[in-house]
């Protein structure tokens, strides 16, 4: 009788996995063959300050010796990687022990044996997510929790009441990754797969491990998106939908994170798929969920100009870009707009002219409204805010009348037609002026109000300035008051002394 051979890779070794094949009485006879350089890997591990391969050896070396399983030790010392273990396995007719997909894939090729049999997880995934739970964040070395409620209210709540882990946590991704790769390219997609960074979709799950370098612990944070809206489930009115549908074509969908951005994103590509309009995403990570007919494009994936090029010459109706991060993504947005595709773009940003700000300081500020015309600003999963942008030539707001008029964008609330916000150049620097009502025909700003302005826009995107007869009112918003404490309280004291104004000065 020929004698089972079993040779672990070292994934298996640090879940322990011959241990529970033993324990369960998969493995009751044979021997095990542990690879020499996994050995010398396992050491290397621990002095680095990871012991589940070292822990994992002395486990696997007490189960077979008290389940009288002989235990060998082969191959060189000196090279213990993939490849090698395979070449080990499949010369002495072992079967392959793994918790690795991609292990199993390649010793199945190779007409290797393979035992892909790993310890149940210490919880399972599928069981947290009811209806009301949105994210699973787990760190090791603390308990799990998981947020529960709605973009507008949540709160975090412990699952488990004792710390998760190292090992745990390894075992909880290596089951994700097995039925990840079960269904890979059609329930699951891989965007970034490396040692200490891995991201991937499993069906409605968005999954994110880090491990030490990248992070301080092993993290895993999986995300599910808690509900699929339809556009008109957000209550438009029929003004801003013909907008959509037959004007808008440089979209800003801004607001902070989880607010409910990507959600509206998705709702209004499927919206464009319902009129027969070519619609594809642009993602990192593709987490949207829309229908087969939209095509998701991974950033992640794609290298330099590739999704320009590709995109150039597909031509869509209407690309949605989830998210605007770096500057390589607003050169490709603005240049794509430019070539007459229609753009949606989801950005971060705390106020709507924030969102704006960051386009309009890449260009020139005459294009503005050619790239973009609308801004749709979420806050708690509903639309709050909607601004136009359009271009004139008149005298700003914030000049005196006998400065010249010049190119202006006005950014107004699209629902009341009321103007908010001006942009002009003035000398070699962009301003955004808010505008209080009245203003925006032509009012001129007195002297030292436009002294004032032009020095807050230095430092804060957005405030609202107010003058009666000689005191200033500032209206800042909360998040901007510390910056103006400290960066702009003095100077605007020694301006109201040269032209004797008071300045009042009100978080808002």
């Amino acid at each position: 009788m020929v004698e089972r051979l079993y040779l672990p890779d070292l994934l298996a070794i640090q879940l322990k996995s011959v241990v529970h094949l033993v324990e369960s009485g998969l493995i009751k006879e044979g021997k095990v063959l542990i690879h020499r350089g996994l050995v010398v890997e396992a050491e290397r591990l621990a002095s680095e300050g990871d012991t589940l391969a070292l822990e994992g050896l002395e486990r696997l070396a007490n189960i077979c010796r008290a389940a009288g399983i002989a235990v060998e030790y082969v191959g060189a010392s000196s090279n213990g990687d993939r490849l090698a273990i395979l070449e080990e396995a499949r010369r002495r007719g072992a079967s392959l022990v793994t918790c690795d997909p991609i292990t199993a894939k390649m010793a199945s090729s190779l007409g290797v044996e393979v035992l892909y049999e790993m310890p149940p997880p210490p919880f399972r995934v599928h069981e947290i997510f009811t209806d009301e739970v949105m994210s699973l964040p787990v760190k090791e070395g603390l308990p799990p929790r998981v947020k529960r409620g709605s973009p507008r209210s949540w709160r975090l709540e412990e699952i488990l009441d004792k710390p998760v882990t190292r090992e745990e946590m390894e075992l909880t991704l290596a089951h994700l990754m097995r039925e990840a790769y079960t269904s890979l390219g059609t329930d699951a997609f891989l965007e970034v797969d490396k040692p200490a960074v891995k991201i991937f979709q499993l069906r409605d799950f968005r999954i994110v491990a880090t491990r030490p370098p990248f992070s301080d612990g092993f993290e895993l944070t999986i995300v599910k998106p808690k509900i699929r809206r339809r556009l008109a489930d957000y209550s438009l009115p029929m003004k801003v939908i013909e907008r959509l549908e037959t004007q808008a074509e440089g979209i800003l969908i801004a607001g902070p994170p989880g607010m409910g951005k990507s959600t509206f994103a998705q709702a209004l590509a499927e919206h464009y798929k319902s009129l027969n309009k070519i619609v594809k995403t642009i993602e990192s990570p593709r987490d949207l969920q829309v229908s087969p007919e939209i095509t998701q494009y991974s950033k992640a994936a794609s290298r330099h100009n590739e999704l320009h090029d590709v995109l150039l010459l597909s031509r869509p109706d209407y690309t949605i870009f989830d998210e605007i991060r770096g500057p390589e993504d607003f050169d490709l947005f603005i240049d794509l707009r430019l070539a007459g595709i229609g753009m949606i773009g989801v950005i971060h940003a705390t106020t709507p002219i924030d969102a704006i700000q960051r386009i309009a300081n890449r260009i020139d500020l005459g294009m503005l409204p050619s790239i973009i015309d609308t801004v749709i600003f979420m806050d708690k999963g509903e639309v709050e805010k909607i601004y136009s942008l359009e271009m004139t030539v008149k005298v700003p707001a914030g000049l005196k009348k006998e400065d010249l008029a010049r190119p202006t964008v006005i950014v107004k609330d699209f629902l009341t037609d009321e103007p908010k916000f001006e942009l002009y150049v003035f000398g070699e620097r962009n301003f955004v002026v808010p505008i209080k009502k009245g203003e925006a025909h032509g009012e001129a700003m007195s002297r030292p109000a436009f002294k004032i302005t032009s020095l807050l826009q230095e430092y804060i995107p957005d405030f609202r300035i107010e003058e009666d007869k000689n005191v200033i009112r500032l209206y800042i918003p909360e998040q901007y008051y510390r910056i103006y404490i400290k960066k702009c309280q003095n100077k605007l004291l020694k301006i109201a002394r040269k032209y004797r104004v008071n300045i009042e000065a009100y978080p808002s």
